[in-house]
């Protein structure tokens, strides 16, 4: 998860750096990195959620 949203603050970082106008792409691979954060989230919950699901009630 940390590894994810290092690399998210590196594309924001590298879009911030080539200009400041705003461009389509731009916004887009934002969103995208904030998106692949997000799912990282999701899934980290999940895992727990399911290993906790498991040894209580497995």
């Amino acid at each position: 998860m940390l590894i994810v949203e290092l690399l998210n603050s590196a594309i924001e970082n590298v879009v911030d750096r080539i200009g400041t106008e705003h461009h389509e792409l731009s916004g887009r691979a934002k969103d995208i990195g904030s998106a692949a954060v997000m799912l990282s989230l999701i899934m980290a919950g999940l895992t727990w959620g399911l290993l906790g699901w498991e040894k209580f009630f497995g």
